[in-house]
């Protein structure tokens, strides 16, 4: 059987695309900035021209879009600088006819479509970095994975300032340990996914497709 090939949009330095790759996908990732980290082949671009160009030749599409915008780490009077593109990928990922996953931070929630909420501690990992997952079609396979906050995290952004454990900051070492992404700087991690939360999605839609169950519909 081809081996499915997924694009990978807003790719940033690759941690959602090796969790896609672990899953048994072919990778190709584009970013409107250099990404000399990136694992995979990849194309600097702009996302969205791209997706139009392009998205039909790919089996699976997952997006990024800017998190700024909804983010608690972005101050509340800043936050209307940054741009606002959920809406705008889901109608080109649409446009596709592909399947496709939108991933953003907690401050996106509303904005996206019935999503899966993944947590580090799902995944045996040292985290509470919640991020969301918009899935279509949608999985039809119940969700089972919960949280589990009953010890301390590491913290991979914005800690530089926050004292955490009776220290300010936790080291790279430590960061990369906690996300299992050994080749990003400290910038890279503070934008990255934990790899484990896409191969579980990624295994999860490969699942679908093979078994041709055809996920429902919008």
């Amino acid at each position: 059987m081809r081996q499915k090939r997924l694009l990978d949009l807003f790719c940033g330095a690759g941690g959602a695309a090796m969790g896609y790759y672990l899953a048994g996908f072919e990778i190709v990732g584009v970013d409107i900035k250099p990404q000399p980290h990136y694992p995979f082949e990849f194309y600097q671009a702009d996302a969205l021209e791209f997706v139009v160009e392009h998205g039909a030749e790919f089996d699976v599409i997952h997006a990024s879009p800017p998190c700024q915008a909804y983010s608690q780490c972005t101050p509340v009077p800043y936050r209307a600088r940054h741009p606002d593109l959920i809406a705008v990928v889901r109608v080109l990922l649409e446009e596709t006819g592909k399947p496709f996953v939108i991933e953003n931070v907690p401050g996106a929630r509303r904005l996206l479509r019935e999503p899966v909420m993944l947590c580090g501690t799902m995944f045996n990992l040292p985290l509470w970095r919640h991020r969301y997952f918009e899935i279509w079609p949608r999985l039809s396979t119940p969700i089972q994975l919960r949280c589990n906050h009953t010890t301390l995290p590491v913290l991979v952004s914005g800690t530089t300032r926050r004292k955490v454990g009776g220290r300010f900051e936790y080291s790279i070492a430590e960061k990369r340990e906690a996300m299992q992404i050994p080749w990003m700087t400290t910038r890279e991690l503070d934008q990255a996914i934990p790899p484990a939360y896409t191969e579980w999605i990624g295994k999860q839609i490969l699942k679908e497709l093979e078994n041709e169950l055809g996920l429902s519909p919008l």
